[in-house]
């Protein structure tokens, strides 16, 4: 995920889409904090947005649930 993830483009793609891009996320999160203790990590800001992607994904994911229960 090197593009800036907006919520605009989030909204767009399926639910299947941001469920993979959500593992995808979490998998790159686990290796950033792993490099980190191991005093690897060389791009420490990765780490906040690859968070702050899985929570837009994990907000949009939540209004869609909403929505359909809504209606």
């Amino acid at each position: 995920m090197s593009e800036a993830m907006k919520a605009g483009d989030l909204r767009g793609k399926s639910v299947d889409e941001l469920k993979d891009q959500l593992i995808s996320l979490r998998k790159e999160s686990f290796n950033l904090r792993f490099q980190a203790a191991s005093g690897q990590l060389e791009n420490t800001a990765r780490c906040r947005k690859v968070t702050r992607g899985i929570a837009r994904i994990k907000t949009i994911l939540g209004e869609r649930v909403s929505s359909k229960a809504a209606s």
